[in-house]
């Protein structure tokens, strides 16, 4: 596929409660160009007796390319044994990512926490994996970290690794709860933007929850679109927009429904946003 800005990916967290299989086909069906996996996508097969051989068949088989593969979180902050099988699980994923013909991985923070000057030296060893599979690594903040919860800690972690195939996921939800938003990327360089998530902020956004399940469809909140993707189309992001919009209230809906809500929903808001985007 052409890399061109607007192209949509449907990160599976949106529609959680959905079988893989039936996930797959709703991206598609719902006029998705791509899908975003997570490691949790491919656990819970396994989980259910597949091994992985069935799992990468199950996905080629469905016919929608894989845009952007997440890898097991934690890994930025783990020390000892559990460092150890985060990163293997890491190399199981770039193996995986590989064999869907994606060229994109990411990753956030996860549960875990420490020093920034630690998780340098892990993500120095992280973008070397990935890079020995010819894969670039996106890391994304989370408002609601304890530590990688703004852009200027991600930057200081990026900018510290050093590594040219590991850069920036902007996450819209995430960007505009950390007190940010709207334009407020200007600063990174756009050669340096791998990925974007987004779903909309509600104004009362739920507390205490280190990943938040309140996200609402683009335009239902306050998330300010215009600049947002204005400034994405401005620096030339050619890489997926997926939607990642986990919340009860979707997972009880028809999987089918909310794909092609998201989808009517973005194209609009990049209608109204980039006078020269076209679909």
């Amino acid at each position: 596929m052409t890399e061109k800005f607007g192209r949509l990916a449907l990160h599976m967290w949106t529609i959680d409660t959905t079988p893989l299989a039936t996930a797959l086909d709703t991206a598609r069906v719902g006029g998705f160009d791509a899908v975003e996996l997570r490691r949790t996508d491919f656990t819970r097969c396994f989980d259910a007796g597949m091994n992985n051989a069935q799992v990468l068949d199950l996905i080629r088989k469905s016919g929608i390319p894989v845009g952007v593969l997440g890898v097991e979180y934690g890994w930025l902050f783990a020390t000892g044994d559990e460092s150890e099988r985060l990163f293997k699980v890491f190399r199981e994923s770039c193996e995986n990512a590989v064999a869907l013909d994606c060229k994109m991985l990411m990753s956030a923070p996860g549960p875990l926490q420490g020093s920034i000057r630690d998780a340098i030296a892990y993500l120095k060893r992280a973008g070397d994996i990935a890079g020995e599979y010819g894969l670039k690594l996106a890391i994304e903040f989370n408002s609601q970290h304890p530590v990688l919860n703004k852009l200027a800690v991600l930057t200081e972690l990026i900018t510290g690794a050093n590594k040219g195939n590991c850069g920036y996921l902007i996450d819209a939800y995430h960007f505009t709860r950390s007190g940010a938003g709207g334009r407020g990327f200007e600063s990174v360089p756009a050669e340096q933007i791998f990925c974007f998530q987004y779903s909309d902020l509600s104004p009362h956004p739920a507390t205490g929850v280190a990943r938040p399940t309140d996200r609402l469809p683009p335009g239902k909140g306050v998330v300010k679109w215009r600049e947002i993707l204005g400034l994405l189309a401005e620096k030339k992001y050619t890489g997926y927009l997926s939607y990642e919009a986990p919340n009860p209230e979707t997972w009880a809906r028809s999987p089918y429904d909310v794909a092609r809500e998201g989808v009517e929903l973005t194209r609009k808001l990049l209608r109204e946003s980039v006078p020269s985007y076209a679909m």
